[in-house]
């Protein structure tokens, strides 16, 4: 595929079609890496997306319990009230 660089502001770029666009699910920015001759483009991703969708899914099914307890049964509580001023 060939695109033109134009102009963009005091700037210049490239157009991607649309249709490239939803294929990749290119949404607000992309990686550049520079390789050898080329330049690749790459689709940023989202961190962590979905994971409130599937946190959602665990509770409802109830998987989502502790593996580790949060308070272990020799943790002493009084110790830490004393160092706090």
């Amino acid at each position: 595929m060939q695109v033109a660089v134009v102009s963009i502001g005091n700037s210049r770029g490239i157009r991607l079609p649309k249709k490239v666009l939803e294929k990749y699910n290119i949404t607000d920015s992309l990686e550049i890496i520079l390789e050898d001759e080329r330049i690749v483009l790459v689709p940023q991703k989202t961190p962590r997306a979905g994971w409130g969708k599937f946190a959602k899914e665990l509770h409802e099914s109830g998987d989502d319990q502790l593996l580790i307890p949060d308070v272990f049964e020799d943790e002493n509580f009084d110790e830490w009230q004393s160092n706090i001023k």
